[in-house]
């Protein structure tokens, strides 16, 4: 099954994660530094408190449960850990969504160099449409392969109320989308997660306007103040009626809370009895993969982050666009934008820094043998073209000739073509034409090279694709 993953074309607004970057990069780089700390405090506990806090975390064998048929590991000395937030809305927390099912609202990837000198946290949006491979369901059935919102993997995997298998079914779906072999995963459920707030005395949020959002039964007034208990779930697990309402806003918030609440725990270490109830209520919160499972093998992960420089970990977020633009009646979902999101994946399966914000989009010459080198030094002289499978096209039958245009659809698609549509042109042409948006000039060069004697041309419209309408000239497919 294609995965309908287009490029964007004809937008004003700024790429994908920019917009806030001049605000956003600051925090994102604290919260790299913040995890690792929360983790190490964890790892610090005293010698007496070792046996208790490893025995609370639950743990599960991913090697076993994920099988044979994975992507092979470029690169073994480097670390990809799925990072999974999660929780079931059964209970307590209906009022955040419409499920009673296991959720996953926050879904990353943290890869760490094989050098260890930087780290990547790449962000997936659970609003991402994407192609979920089969996986277990918990009982030995397995699901039907299909399209469907990234989250949606965690939520089949855990029918059976096991947050394990939940996570093997949304490290299944990132190895299936990234190419990547994920080794580890770590998640935490947000039910616990109030316990570690709790344990804390809670934590400062400062909301620049008053939040008033009745699903959540969240209100909070502008400005700095502490919340504990379900104002802290609310805070990041709500989505409407605070900021602009989207995914990527929630992804940003959750974040920031992040950050505040590791400088608080920090703040506990002088307090035995506060620190020890933070780390008992995180360690009961975390499901991990089996070599994760104690406070010793988290201590080794955090010392690991730690001595990375804040500065060298990369806090990014999937590009995307949305789903609307190829599918107009979906106003939920979003796609990735492609070839930007590949170009994040084979830079981390080459174990080499993602290209920056400005770079992607540009074809990078070969990545090399990792270590930590970027993507971003490749020469851009070395760029080539779009390849047809990043090419999304609509295929308009201009001429009379019935058939035509599901004919020459397919013949793209043998040739690799991304092809999202096919009808009839609104009146007949003379002259086959290709069309294409703004942004996507390299992907109508890609198609034209396989039309011989057609130019393409830039267009009002503002679909993401390239438009190929047939004419009575049309000369056919390079063969």
């Amino acid at each position: 099954m294609q995965q309908d993953q287009r490029r964007t074309g004809g937008r004003t607004q700024p790429r994908p994660g920019a917009a806030r970057r001049s605000r956003g990069r600051r925090i994102l780089q604290w919260t790299g530094g913040s995890l690792a700390t929360v983790v190490l405090l964890v790892a610090g506990a005293a010698v007496w408190a070792y046996n208790q806090l490893s025995g609370n975390i639950t743990s599960t064998d991913v090697e076993r449960a994920l099988g044979e048929d994975r992507p092979v590991d470029l690169h073994p000395g480097a670390l990809d850990i799925a990072l999974i937030g999660s929780d079931s809305r059964a209970g307590t927390n209906g009022q955040y969504g419409d499920f009673d099912t296991m959720q996953s609202d926050t879904l990353m990837l943290l890869h760490i160099a094989a050098n260890r000198e930087w780290a990547t946290v790449l962000s997936f949006p659970r609003d991402s449409w994407v192609d979920l491979p089969a996986c277990d369901m918990g009982d030995g059935t397995m699901s039907e392969p299909h399209q469907g919102k990234i989250n949606e993997a965690y939520t089949l995997g855990g029918l059976s109320g096991d947050p394990g298998n939940a996570a093997v079914c949304s490290m299944k779906v990132l190895e299936a989308t990234t190419g990547l072999r994920i080794e580890h995963f770590v998640t935490i459920d947000f039910q616990g997660f109030k316990g570690m707030v709790n344990a804390l005395g809670g934590v400062e949020v400062c909301p620049e306007e008053a939040v008033h959002s009745e699903k959540a039964d969240l209100h909070l007034e502008a400005g700095c103040q502490i919340i504990r208990d379900e104002d802290a779930l609310a805070w990041v697990r709500a989505r409407y009626n605070i900021g602009d309402s989207s995914d990527l806003g929630r992804i940003e918030r959750q974040q920031e809370f992040l950050t505040s609440m590791a400088e608080r725990a920090r703040s506990q270490l002088a307090n035995p009895t506060a620190l020890y109830g933070f780390l008992d209520a995180t360690t009961r919160s975390l499901t991990t993969d089996s070599e994760l499972a104690s406070v010793a093998d988290l201590a080794s992960l955090a010392t690991t982050m730690m001595s990375i420089p804040e500065d060298a970990i990369d806090f990014r977020t999937v590009p995307n666009f949305p789903r609307s633009l190829v599918v107009p009646s979906d106003q939920a979902n979003v796609l990735w934008q492609q070839p930007e999101a590949d170009q994040i994946f084979e830079a981390l399966r080459n174990d080499t820094r993602p290209p920056s914000d400005e770079r992607l989009g540009e074809t990078p010459a070969d990545p090399g043998t990792g270590g930590g080198t970027g993507a971003e030094d490749a020469d851009p002289g070395d760029a080539g073209g779009i390849p047809p499978s990043h090419v999304p096209v609509r295929v308009l039958n201009g001429t009379g000739t019935g058939g035509l245009a599901a004919e020459v659809a397919e013949q793209l698609r043998q040739a690799g073509y991304q092809v999202i549509e096919v009808g009839n042109a609104g009146q007949r042409v003379e002259f086959t034409s290709i069309a294409y948006p703004n942004g996507m000039a390299k992907q109508a060069e890609t198609l034209a090279g396989d039309v011989p004697g057609v130019e393409p041309f830039v267009s009002t419209a503002t679909s993401a694709a390239v438009v190929l309408t047939i004419g009575a000239d049309w000369p056919g497919l390079d063969p």
